[in-house]
C-alpha cells in the first residue's frame, strides 16, 4: 500500500512527519466558520431594519461584537492555513519563502484591520464624535 512503517501508521505520521494535525486544524476552522457564518446570517436576518444606525447599534452589543471577532479570527486562520498548504505543495523554488512571508503579513493585516473596525464600532456607538 505504501503507507510507510507500521509505527508510522500507528502514530499517523506521513512523509512530512507531522501527521494529521494540520488537516484537523483546517477541518475545525471550517466547522467554526460554518457555525459563525450561520450565526451572522441569522442575526442579520432578524434585525428590524438594515440601515446604518440599526446595524451599528447591533454591532455595539457584546453578543454581536464578540462572535464577529471570532468569525474574523476563524476565517483568517482558515485562509492562512489553506493558502500555506497550497504554497507549500505547489511552489518549489526560492519564491516559496517570500510568498509564505507575504501571506502571513497579509493575513495579519486583514485580521487586525477587521478586529480594529469591529472594536471601533462597538466602543464608539452612541458617543458624540
Amino acid at each position: 500500500m505504501g503507507n510507510g512503517t507500521e509505527i508510522g501508521r500507528v502514530r499517523g505520521l506521513g512523509s512530512a512527519k507531522e501527521g494529521a494535525e494540520g488537516w484537523w486544524h483546517h477541518k475545525l476552522s471550517a466547522g467554526s466558520n460554518l457555525i459563525l457564518v450561520l450565526w451572522l446570517i441569522l442575526s442579520i436576518a432578524l434585525l428590524p431594519a438594515y440601515d446604518h444606525e440599526t446595524v451599528t447599534l447591533w454591532l455595539a452589543q457584546p453578543w454581536a461584537a464578540v462572535p464577529m471577532i471570532l468569525l474574523v479570527v476563524s476565517v483568517c486562520y482558515h485562509f492562512h492555513h489553506g493558502l500555506t498548504v497550497v504554497i507549500e505543495d505547489y511552489q518549489h523554488d526560492h519564491t516559496r519563502f517570500v510568498l509564505l512571508i507575504l501571506l502571513k503579513y497579509f493575513t495579519i493585516s486583514v485580521a487586525t484591520l477587521a478586529i480594529f473596525s469591529i472594536l471601533k464600532v462597538a466602543f464608539t456607538t452612541g458617543t458624540i464624535a
